[in-house]
């Protein structure tokens, strides 16, 4: 297992430079990381992350849904770019984990409570039929759970293509809350959140801004906090939020569309 700055320095030195629809960049392939919540929330530190766009999204994804009109209520815009003119983006992330014939999230919940020990705590994004609909084909196109000594959640993502500068930062503190979600709902510790990262890149114009994080020092982590007892499905972003969040500076990085 590597960091994530492990992960933006390997990439910098030994990525392979390809040409890609999004312009050139630098790739590698198959990483794993890991972080044990125990140790504290896992947000990238080395530069500021914006926290309510990643738990608005999560949110939008676990309400199934399918356009901006929730993002844009609380002041969201990072899918903009792939909606059309109505704000609609086909049955993306939140469609697939609510309302693909059955509903996921509401699955793997039933699960954890009556059958921990289940070896299909899985949910799937990448649905073959549909992906022509989609704005944007599932990027991280599926996550599993695992109960551990019947006291601890554990849960490994997947991802298939991963923007290393711009967009893992973004998955690893919402899987990070999701475990953290998941867990308090069916009455469990958040322990381990894993990666499994396939093609991962950085572009050409975010080699600069890599190579400046890379110069900076990690700062110690933040704590999560969820004031709300409203059920996993009614949270809204008021109701996530982190205590000691120290950081560096953002660094603006080009979203690749």
């Amino acid at each position: 297992m590597i960091n994530y700055l492990d992960l933006v320095d390997y990439i910098l030195y030994h990525g392979e430079r390809v040409p890609t629809r999004s312009g050139r960049c630098l790739k590698a392939f198959d990483f794993k990381l890991s972080w044990d919540l125990a140790d504290g929330f896992p947000i990238v530190t080395t530069k500021k992350i914006h926290f309510k766009s990643v738990v608005t999204e999560l949110l939008w994804f676990l309400k199934g849904g399918t356009d901006t009109k929730y993002l844009h209520e609380h002041g969201v815009t990072i899918w903009d770019e792939w909606a059309d003119e109505t704000g609609y983006l086909g049955p993306v992330y939140g469609h697939q984990w609510r309302n693909l014939k059955v509903d996921q999230i509401k699955y793997l919940i039933r699960e954890l409570k009556t059958n921990p020990q289940s070896r299909r705590l899985l949910v799937n994004s990448w649905n073959v039929e549909q992906l022509h609909e989609m704005a944007l084909p599932p990027c991280h196109y599926a996550f599993e759970c695992y109960v551990r000594d019947r006291i601890w959640l554990d849960l490994k993502w997947h991802q298939r293509s991963v923007d290393v500068m711009l967009g893992l930062p973004f998955n690893i503190s919402s899987y990070a809350i999701l475990l953290t979600l998941l867990a308090k709902e069916v009455n469990l510790r958040p322990g381990k959140l894993i990666a499994d990262l396939g093609n991962c890149h950085i572009y050409e114009n975010h080699i600069e801004g890599a190579s400046e994080q890379l110069c900076r020092f990690p700062m110690s982590l933040p704590t999560l906090h969820i004031s709300s007892e409203k059920n996993i499905f009614e949270l809204e972003p008021q109701d996530i939020w982190l205590e000691n969040y120290d950081s560096h500076p953002p660094i603006k990085f080009e979203i690749a569309v």
